[in-house]
């Protein structure tokens, strides 16, 4: 943080009318013990209030706010041959974030240590938690009530309400977020002054505001930032797009990065895709037409779903497209919360719900449980090969192919083509025949035997079955075996 960032931190807390569960204030009294105490109380107070950070302050009258400026230098304390701030950091348990920067303000000097808040369980020091009650420090073990809210929010918390930048003026926030874009997506007439413009991004969460600054959230900056590079810890979260030069990734042509928000930069992320991928050229009469080969509804479906359920959690990575000769990936970072063979039909479970939700508001995916079946269902439309849907410990990754006729495909191209026609026809109240698979995969009906060794593969394989109701064999209708 720069002096300008602290001093407006400063500021915040001595416009508080008194110490809360995460502001500590002190003109002296440094005693190591004290301090760890404190870092654990303010860190657990921080997360039972809802604050994203928690804050000790040496320098400050406890009673005036007034600024007096304190003796306390941390680099010269030690404990033992320790520096204090690793010796503290050394017996907290879980081991948080928590930094102490020195600055003058008004001449005088002001020790500050901006904790951050509990995570997934209450800090100990020294194997005892602390928490702030007004503006006691108690042991958190005489609250069980708060432990208790402190647990809860912790499920509760998310990455979207993060702050990733803090201690902003009004100019600074509308520099940084593309404000005319958020209305125009939200398709709300822009307002003609400033107090009104925030006011909805404070709505909106893009925004938190603090009595005399604003905070960036993370939503707001993946979402509408100008630039993610001016947000270090989303700078990695830019969507890459790379094109490469046959099948493997051995030679790259060339590569993109968008570095707006995915709100703002998700059109010019889809254009890039449509103005470079292959397409098909039709002659007729008088013109020459040309047509994607790839469905466009099924791309922004699959890029969109990426933005939506990636793990943010994961650093060092991104949202990637790579496109191949005969193939297109789509990876996000993180393990899919549903198993990846019921994709189709079920309602997603989100990491990120708020994301989620405004994107779909802005029309960038479809609602609740419907994309990844109309994507699925454009790639039939198109006659290509089933999307390939893959997971490991750290990403998801689904996978679409350039037209391959029946007999170049592989019995498990075969075996997926088959479970994803049964599920799209299950969930159009329909079932599944020899003869709907024929059409699928462009079988002609004297081949009616190979239609029917693909089915018998499928039901082989343990994705789907008879439906019951079935009687005849010459007849016979099946559903995913999850019916």
């Amino acid at each position: 943080m720069n002096d300008k960032e602290l001093k407006t931190i400063i500021e915040d807390i001595q416009a508080c009318p008194r110490e809360c569960e995460w502001v500590e204030i002190k003109k002296d009294n440094w005693k190591p013990e004290l301090i760890g105490e404190y870092v654990s109380a303010l860190a657990n107070g921080a997360a039972y209030m809802g604050q994203p950070k928690g804050y000790l302050v040496f320098g400050i009258e406890d009673s005036s706010h007034a600024i007096v400026g304190t003796k306390f230098s941390p680099k010269d304390e030690k404990v033992g041959n320790q520096e204090i701030e690793n010796w503290i950091a050394s017996l907290l348990n879980p081991r948080i974030d928590f930094c102490i920067q020195e600055l003058e303000v008004s001449g005088k000097r002001i020790v500050l240590f901006i904790i951050d808040s509990a995570k997934d369980t209450p800090v100990k020091f020294k194997g005892n938690a602390y928490i702030r009650v007004g503006s006691y420090k108690k042991p958190l073990s005489e609250h069980p009530e708060r432990e208790r809210k402190i647990w809860q929010n912790a499920r509760n918390s998310c990455f979207e309400l993060g702050v990733v930048k803090g201690g902003l003026k009004d100019d600074e926030v509308l520099e940084l977020i593309d404000y005319p874009n958020v209305f125009r997506l939200l398709q709300e007439p822009l307002p003609e002054n400033k107090h009104a413009i925030l006011q909805k991004l404070e709505e909106e969460k893009v925004v938190c505001k603090r009595p005399s600054c604003f905070d960036i959230t993370n939503l707001g900056a993946i979402l509408f930032a100008h630039d993610l590079r001016r947000f270090d810890p989303l700078s990695r979260k830019a969507v890459r797009v790379i094109f490469y030069r046959g099948d493997d990734r051995l030679h790259a042509m060339k590569e993109r990065v968008e570095w707006k928000g995915y709100a703002i930069g998700f059109q010019s992320v889809v254009d890039h895709l449509s103005e470079n991928l292959p397409v098909n050229e039709e002659i007729g009469r008088s013109q020459r037409k040309e047509t994607p080969i790839y469905p466009p509804i099924a791309i922004r479906e699959f890029v969109a779903n990426a933005l939506i359920h990636q793990d943010f959690s994961i650093s060092g990575t991104s949202p990637m497209i790579e496109v191949f000769q005969s193939r297109l990936e789509i990876t996000n970072p993180g393990k899919p919360l549903i198993d990846i063979l019921r994709f189709i039909d079920h309602a997603p479970i989100s990491r990120n719900e708020k994301l989620a939700f405004i994107m779909r508001r802005m029309n960038f995916c479809e609602e609740r449980g419907s994309g990844v079946d109309r994507a699925i269902s454009e790639c039939e439309l198109y006659q290509l090969p089933a999307p390939d849907f893959t997971n490991e410990e750290a990403y998801t990754r689904v996978s679409m192919f350039m037209p391959k006729a029946i007999r170049g495909m592989s019995k498990e191209d075969k075996i997926r083509a088959c479970y994803q026609h049964c599920c799209l026809q299950y969930v159009s109240g329909k079932k599944m025949t020899n003869e709907s698979l024929r059409v699928r995969l462009n079988i002609t009906p004297s081949n009616y035997s190979t239609a029917s060794r693909i089915i018998s593969d499928t039901v082989g394989a343990g994705l789907i079955k008879l439906d019951d109701a079935t009687r005849s064999r010459k007849y016979a209708r099946y559903v995913p075996i999850w019916v």
